[in-house]
């Protein structure tokens, strides 16, 4: 399994960082966790050609999380010129969000003809589901979208990718992230609490609570990214635009 960091921003693209896109590589298939409103650059920035992704599996449904897919479904349509099926893996309302999308940024899309097939499938917060021969398991967390927000953990039968999301801190990460050979967990600002969102305060004390063979911070704020040693020497990975990790 490796993992392409092709975009690590937060929904303000502090530090000139991608929205959230991550590229997760296994021989079974390659799969993007979230793809926000500028994943489709990010991919196209870190050399990734969006034909070979197989599946899109999404945390929640903020801009910065999935706004990308209408970009990457036309691009694919009307320039890519993709046949591959393609499946989109989200929380319950992921399709009707994403039709609502669709005809906002371009009118009629929604009901485009479309060259290639692809399909929404939708699971609950809590549940478990097969995406392109991998294992996800959700789980709900603490922030605010409009539809369930979750964490994600993704096996390919050898390795396990672990993703918080957005979230201020809840006991559902614990299980997330338990022996997860990557656990990626978003931090957003320094210090304090933030509804909706984890600050490096706050996840410095519940660092041993998550027993992940390795962990990875993302999404941060200018606070964090000024301080991004102090995580680092804390023994954290921190993310940045481009990061390609071997998990």
């Amino acid at each position: 399994m490796r993992l392409t960091v092709a975009g690590s921003g937060d929904a303000f693209g502090s530090g000139g960082r991608f929205h959230t896109c991550f590229v997760l590589e296994t021989a079974k298939a390659v799969l993007l966790v979230d793809c926000g409103a500028s994943a489709l650059p990010a991919l196209k920035r870190q050399g990734v050609d969006p034909n070979r992704v197989d599946a899109i599996v999404l945390s929640h449904l903020h801009g910065d999380h999935f706004g990308g897919l209408p970009f990457f479904l036309l691009d694919a349509q009307l320039l890519a010129r993709r046949e591959r099926p393609l499946l989109i893996a989200g929380p319950p309302g992921t399709r009707a969000r994403l039709d609502a999308l669709m005809e906002v940024f371009f009118p009629k899309s929604s009901g485009s003809t479309w060259r290639f097939p692809w399909r929404v499938e939708e699971t609950p917060a809590g549940g478990e589901a097969e995406v392109v021969g991998h294992e996800l398991r959700t789980a709900a967390v603490l922030h605010r979208s409009g539809s369930p927000s979750t964490a994600l953990r993704l096996s390919d039968g050898s390795k396990i990718f672990a993703y918080s999301g957005d979230t201020e801190w809840t006991d559902a990460l614990t299980l997330i992230a338990r022996d997860a050979d990557l656990f990626v967990c978003e931090c957003y600002a320094y210090a304090g609490r933030i509804p909706g969102h984890l600050t490096w305060e706050v996840l410095k004390a519940r660092l041993p609570e998550l027993r992940a063979k390795r962990v990875m911070v993302t999404h941060m704020n200018p606070s964090v990214l000024a301080r991004s040693d102090e995580l680092a020497a804390a023994g954290l990975l921190v993310a940045c635009d481009g990061l390609v990790i071997n998990v």
